[in-house]
């Protein structure tokens, strides 16, 4: 009898797209690893055991041991070693150096953010930007991609949340930012 998963890896490649790269469906893998004992494993163990012992690519290697990992209950959505971690993408109708100014500036950035008291750890001008959230404890990356002349691709990557109602929340928090970043422009 065939075993049912509900992880969100799956939901991200299916199947198909799993076994064109590398050679087996969801299922399969989760059999091999079983087998394996990959839910004694950490991680970087898992990792380690696909590209070594069975030749997958690195990425793909990730990939499906966070799968199987969600899988077996050893991880939750969003979740990483350090933390959790979400992302969150938008293209705005601005050039890309005037979307770079309103997260640098301040007072630019108050005007769509509703969080103070962001530190800026790095920033290299209309690439990324680098801050230490207001806790003092989450991180939060901004990178920036041109798409032709008016337009921006803002990508927000906000790190070491401490828990999955918190990425959730957040997830959410940054997708409304977004939006008002986009509206303002």
């Amino acid at each position: 009898m065939a075993k049912s998963y509900n992880f969100s890896i799956k939901h991200q490649v299916g199947d198909e797209a799993l076994a064109k790269k590398t050679g087996r469906t969801w299922e399969e893998w989760f059999a091999i690893l079983d087998n394996a004992h990959a839910h004694k494993m950490i991680h970087s163990d898992i990792a380690t055991f696909l590209n070594e012992k069975l030749n997958v690519p690195g990425w793909w290697c990730q990939m499906i041991a966070v799968g199987y990992e969600q899988a077996r209950g050893l991880r939750q959505k969003h979740e990483r070693p350090d933390g959790f971690e979400i992302s969150v993408t938008k293209v705005i109708p601005v050039p890309l150096g005037n979307a770079f100014r309103q997260w640098l500036d301040e007072k630019k950035r108050a005007l769509w953010l509703d969080e103070e008291n962001l530190t800026v750890r790095k920033a290299t001008a209309n690439k990324s930007i680098r801050f230490n959230w207001s806790d003092g404890k989450m991180i939060l990356a901004v990178n920036f991609y041109p798409k032709g002349e008016a337009k921006t691709q803002v990508a927000v990557q906000h790190m070491k949340l401490p828990n999955a109602t918190q990425a959730e929340r957040m997830k959410k928090f940054w997708k409304n930012a977004l939006e008002r970043l986009a509206s303002i422009n």
